[in-house]
């Protein structure tokens, strides 16, 4: 057991005694995504993830430079945004990273104090608080820059708010609402810096958010015969909200981290992380309904579960049988254990991508899987040319 996961174990309350809790946070409020075509990225969402949809702003609600599909699994609210002008900063960013996260929306009770606090501690305005308002109440929304990229945070404060989303939408119907696949909740989102630049994101989280680093793996524990990288979680101080921040290390061949940097033109969020209370039949419902995942771990890998498990083997479940079938990863710590599949990304450019989860007791991030989960990437990315 490596010493970052029994920091977990140690109890993130102890490790949070110290966080300023000057921004208090209730959870994710939703993730807008910039895209090409946001009609047809509905579609696939949708179809391929279960998603249903929730509320919808364009032309044919006044809105003149873009078109806004909001879409709605249990707890998870995306948003897929495109432009309908070539002269929009929406084409603009599209036009540099493909379809990528724009905008982190983090719900707050008070989002004027959340963006004071946060500018005199150092953050760029992105927007200024701003009462948006309808029948249905209001909505007070705030913006600053983020720690890396052009990706944004955004405090949203709706206890004052009971439409479908936000006002300038409305409901958006539709007959076509394939049943959901067991997604919950965003359980963490993980950005990915340049070269030497994950430190200096890790202290704007620190100093700006008040967040505070609780797991640190170097490039000797995330390696493999080919790559490594270095990466630091980040988290609030009720841990609700969890950044993990990549940055590359040198290795023999190009990363992971290398690869989205160029193919991303940038810093940005790599992967989001979404929970089930059952992976096994989220994730076979996902693949027959064409979601692609990276190929399954070896044979070995599967063979060494329960002494990898062990204390918590009286408590498995799962056939693990039916998690290799799938190439569904299992890890462990001192407080249980957690089950995890990777998605290939989810458009053309080798960049963003989606993690299924699933916690039993384990707090971790899987650290046990990630030579297994990077040399499954790697294979990607031979097959792609960019290894």
């Amino acid at each position: 057991m490596s010493q970052e996961l029994k920091s977990v174990e140690y109890g993130l309350e102890k490790i949070f005694e110290g966080a300023q809790d000057f921004l208090p946070l209730l959870g994710t409020d939703y993730v807008e995504l910039y895209v090409g075509n946001a009609k047809q990225a509905a579609h696939f969402y949708k179809t391929a993830f279960g998603f249903q949809s929730l509320a919808y702003a364009g032309l044919e609600t006044g809105v003149k430079d873009r078109a806004s599909y909001v879409l709605k699994q249990d707890k998870i609210r995306l948003v897929l945004t495109t432009a309908l002008r070539s002269d929009s900063p929406i084409g603009e960013h599209v036009k540099k990273h493909g379809d990528g996260v724009k905008v982190i929306a983090l719900w707050v009770e008070d989002a004027r104090s959340a963006y004071a606090e946060t500018t005199k501690r150092g953050a760029k305005s992105f927007f200024e608080p701003i009462v948006e308002k309808d029948e249905n109440g209001e909505v007070v929304r705030s913006g600053i820059y983020g720690a890396y990229g052009e990706t944004v945070f955004v405090f949203t404060e709706r206890k004052n708010y009971n439409g479908v989303f936000l006002p300038g939408y409305v409901e958006w119907k539709s007959d076509y609402n394939p049943a959901p696949v067991g997604l919950k909740f965003i359980d963490h989102m993980v950005g990915n810096t340049d070269w030497n630049r994950m430190n200096e994101a890790v202290k704007w989280f620190e100093d700006v958010m008040g967040f505070v680093n609780f797991l640190s793996f170097d490039d000797k524990q995330i390696t493999t015969e080919y790559s490594a990288l270095m990466s630091k979680v980040m988290s609030n101080g009720n841990g609700r909200i969890k950044f993990p921040i990549n940055e590359p290390a040198e290795g023999k061949k190009r990363s992971q981290i290398e690869e989205y940097i160029d193919f991303y033109e940038g810093e940005g969020v790599q992967h989001i992380a979404v929970a089930t209370d059952d992976i096994i039949k989220t994730v076979a419902d996902m693949r027959s309904r064409g979601v692609e995942f990276l190929s399954t771990p070896p044979q070995a890998y599967y063979d060494a579960i329960p002494d990898r498990l062990k204390e918590h083997m009286s408590k498995f479940k799962e056939d693990i049988k039916e998690l290799q079938k799938l190439g569904i990863m299992i890890d462990a710590d001192e407080e249980g254990y957690l089950l995890q599949i990777f998605t290939k990304p989810v458009e053309d450019r080798p960049t963003v991508f989606f993690e299924i989860i699933q916690r039993m007791g384990a707090r971790g991030f899987g650290a046990g899987n990630f030579k297994a989960l990077f040399e499954s990437i790697e294979r990607e990315q031979e097959k792609r040319g960019t290894l």
